[in-house]
């Protein structure tokens, strides 16, 4: 099958997945919202779930890619945390089964798939590691981080962000203060005390 045609499958059930969700998606919606014939998937999967598998994987990697974009080492880490925390809050919706993924949404309808769908959710920590990697070398975030750990935390205040932050009047104003208030309670406790601009007190 054409790379196109493909893409074209999967863009049509990444959103009736992320509308309907996945049970209540059948593959003859999916085939008609891709204008081909309900066989014609088949030829690129082998089964509803092995294409909700592959929809899940594209959006995921191009959330992961988005925030990947923004690693630049010569930029202070404290700075790079902050862009990756906005823009995964601003791109949340662009990205709905990334986005459903990491809370946890799909678990109950594929309850086998604990493991499979944790492991994407690990793969995901890639860039946030990253980022500390990158403020230990700077000497900005403290030199003893454990990087898997601290980056498991930062994903669980972002989830929670996902999860409550608003999106009615002047949410734009409320997410820029949500960040600032999520980023002076982690950065208390990743920033070294002898950094110079670590908050005092």
């Amino acid at each position: 099958m054409q790379a196109a045609k493909w893409e074209r499958i999967l863009i049509a059930a990444g959103g009736l997945f992320g509308r309907y969700g996945f049970r209540k998606t059948s593959m003859d919606e999916i085939a008609r919202a891709a204008g081909v014939a309900k066989g014609t998937l088949y030829l690129g999967c082998t089964s509803k779930r092995d294409l909700f598998y592959q929809t899940l994987l594209r959006d995921f990697r191009l959330w992961n890619a988005e925030l990947a974009d923004l690693l630049d080492p010569g930029q202070p880490a404290d700075q790079l945390l902050r862009q990756a925390i906005m823009r995964s809050l601003q791109t949340r919706d662009r990205h709905p089964l990334a986005r459903d993924l990491i809370l946890g949404v799909f678990d109950g309808d594929i309850p086998d798939w604990a493991e499979r769908l944790a492991s994407l959710r690990e793969a995901g920590l890639g860039t946030l590691m990253q980022i500390l990697a990158i403020g230990m070398r700077q000497g900005r975030f403290r030199a003893e981080l454990d990087l898997a750990a601290t980056s498991n935390v930062v994903l669980d205040m972002l989830t929670t962000s996902i999860m409550y932050h608003s999106r009615g009047a002047d949410a734009e104003g409320q997410l820029e203060r949500h960040v600032q208030a999520v980023l002076r309670v982690m950065l208390g406790g990743v920033l070294d005390p002898s950094f110079a601009g670590a908050p005092r007190g």
